[in-house]
C-alpha cells in the first residue's frame, strides 16, 4: 500500500507539472487533507451511536438471538468449527456489524475470531480452509445498511444519502456469493485437499503415510 500510495503521489505531481499545474496540485492537496480530518471527525458521532447499539444489543441479548438464527449458515460455511466454540460467536458477531456497515466495529471481532480459529488450526504457518472463508466472507460481506458510506454522504452535503442502500445490499451480495463460492470450490481442488493442515495434521496423528 505504501508503493501504491508513492506512485500515486509521483503521478500527481509528475503530470501537475507537465500541464503547467503544479501549484494547483498543491493547492488540492492541502486543501483536502483538511477535508478529510472533517469527514473523519464528523464520523465519529455516528459510529458512536452505532457501537453504542451494538454494545446494547449485545447485554441485552440481541446478538445472541440473531447468532442462535444464523447458526445453520455458520455450521454450513464452517463444518470443521465446532458449533460451541468461541470462534462461532466471535465470527457471527463479525458479520453482524459488516451488515450494519460498521467496518470500524467489525475488524476488532474479525481479529478476534481469527485468533480463536488460530488456535484449532494444527499446523500454524497455514491458513485452515475456515479461516480462508471467514476471511472472504469478511471482505466481501453483505452489507444491509452501509452507515459509514451514509454518514459521509450526509457530512458532503448530499440530498439523499440513503439512497445506496439498496445498492450496496445487491452488490455485496453478489460479492458474498462469488467470494464464499470461490473458497468452497477451490478447497475442493485435490492439490487444496491434500494441503489442508488440519487433514495433514489428523494423517501424522494416526500415523498414515502421504494424502
Amino acid at each position: 500500500m505504501n508503493y501504491i500510495w508513492l506512485a500515486l503521489m509521483i503521478i500527481s505531481l509528475v503530470v501537475g507539472a507537465i500541464n503547467g499545474q503544479l501549484e494547483a496540485v498543491t493547492k488540492a492537496a492541502i486543501e483536502y487533507a483538511g477535508v478529510a480530518v472533517d469527514i473523519s471527525l464528523g464520523l465519529i458521532g455516528i459510529m458512536a451511536f452505532w457501537l453504542g447499539i451494538m454494545k446494547i444489543a449485545e447485554e441485552g441479548g440481541i446478538i445472541r438471538l440473531l447468532s442462535r438464527a444464523i447458526r445453520p449458515i455458520a455450521k454450513f460455511l464452517f463444518p470443521d468449527i465446532p458449533p460451541d466454540h468461541p470462534a462461532i460467536g466471535t465470527m457471527l458477531m463479525n458479520i453482524i456489524a459488516n451488515w450494519l456497515g460498521l467496518g470500524n466495529a467489525a475488524t476488532p471481532l474479525g481479529l478476534k475470531a481469527m485468533k480463536e480459529l488460530q488456535k484449532l488450526n494444527k499446523s500454524k504457518d497455514t491458513a485452515t480452509n475456515a479461516m480462508v472463508v471467514f476471511l472472504a466472507l469478511n471482505t466481501a460481506s453483505i452489507t444491509f445498511i452501509p452507515m459509514t458510506v451514509i454518514a459521509v454522504r450526509a457530512r458532503l452535503g448530499s440530498a439523499n444519502p440513503f439512497e445506496i442502500i439498496s445498492t450496496a445490499v445487491f452488490a455485496s451480495t453478489c460479492a458474498t456469493i462469488a467470494a464464499v463460492t470461490a473458497a468452497k470450490l477451490i478447497q475442493r481442488l485435490p492439490n487444496i485437499r491434500k494441503s489442508d493442515p488440519n487433514r495433514l495434521a489428523d494423517k501424522k496423528e494416526k500415523g498414515g503415510g502421504d494424502v
